[in-house]
């Protein structure tokens, strides 16, 4: 392929994606739902191996190009007048926290399971379920996280308050199975923690969907029967 044509293909190339990000709008940069998120990619891949095929010639890149941005022009125009489309094409947020609760159906509707749900909440800053009121899992995978009143975010010095240790939740039952390794870490034993659940009402520990423990606020749990609706 000679440079010269290179060149021109590229220059093409790189007005014709502003011309259509310019029209079709930040979401398609911030990958908002998941066709958004398609549609870029399969928008550069269209271009990238355009680019780099001799048998392809500019004409091809600017009606690939031009003919698959119009697509995703239509289908936002549409999806603005309609909202059965709006719905099909962008989906709609999953209510996987409510009312400090988890709602395993729509973990399960997701293909999630607690271990993602608990690591999607820590790189949100929220190290513990029992701190959540409500989580919601939006259409591009991100959390939206609303704490509960107490544990919002405060200056301790607008507070005057003095500073605390600070300790992270340790999860030692999760999905019915005991986490032993967990318990040991913890200095703690098996007795202890039916001591702990038959405070809270619950007999086995099989029962137990999620039970978490945190130094100074005690044992966190929810039974399979709270998380299933």
């Amino acid at each position: 392929m000679k440079l010269s044509y290179l060149t021109v293909e590229l220059i093409v190339g790189f007005f014709l994606l502003f011309v259509i990000v310019k029209i079709l709008g930040k979401k398609i940069i911030n990958q908002v739902t998941p066709f958004t998120f398609i549609a870029s990619i399969v928008l550069g891949e269209l271009l990238g191996n355009a680019l780099y095929d001799d048998k392809v010639s500019i004409t091809h890149i600017i009606y690939s190009v031009t003919l698959w941005g119009l697509l995703l022009f239509t289908v936002e125009i549409l999806g603005q007048k309609f909202l059965k489309l709006r719905l099909i094409f962008e989906g709609k947020p999953s209510v996987l926290i409510r009312n400090g609760v988890v709602n395993r159906d729509q973990l399960k509707k997701n293909h999630m399971n607690l271990n993602q749900l608990q690591s999607l909440l820590r790189q949100s800053e929220t190290f513990s379920i029992r701190e959540v009121a409500y989580c919601y899992l939006e259409a591009n995978g991100s959390l939206s996280i609303l704490k509960k009143s107490p544990k919002q975010k405060a200056q301790q010095e607008d507070l005057n308050l003095p500073p605390k240790s600070v300790y992270v939740p340790v999860t030692i039952i999760r999905d019915g199975e005991l986490l032993k390794d967990e318990l040991v870490e913890l200095g703690r034993d098996e007795e202890w923690l039916t001591l702990q659940l038959q405070a809270k009402g619950v007999a086995d520990y099989r029962n137990v969907f999620i039970a978490e423990w945190l130094e100074g606020d005690g044992l966190f749990v929810q039974t399979f029967k709270q998380v299933t609706t």
